[in-house]
């Protein structure tokens, strides 16, 4: 196992929960500022498994196009530009 991957299984349901209303709601403005406090307190490398991994899996067929709908409708920005 990687380091990634143990410090992404350590994550809390009480961090991924909120992601998780805020897709159900389509409020993609709240979805970056969760993401970007993510990325800040996890590093980008956490978030990508957390989000591949956790987030998506638990999504159901509608919600899970979601956030590539709106990342596309916002221009496509890597997550490494959240920092900035």
């Amino acid at each position: 196992m990687t380091s990634i991957s143990t410090t992404a299984d350590q994550i809390p349901a009480s961090t991924i929960i909120p992601m998780l209303i805020v897709i159900n709601y389509s409020n993609y403005p709240r979805f970056k500022e969760l993401e970007k406090t993510f990325v800040t307190q996890h590093g980008v490398e956490v978030w990508k498994d957390v989000f591949n991994f956790r987030v998506l899996s638990a999504l159901d067929q509608q919600s899970s196009r979601w956030p590539l709908h709106a990342w596309c409708s916002k221009g496509i920005v890597s997550v490494k530009d959240v920092l900035k």
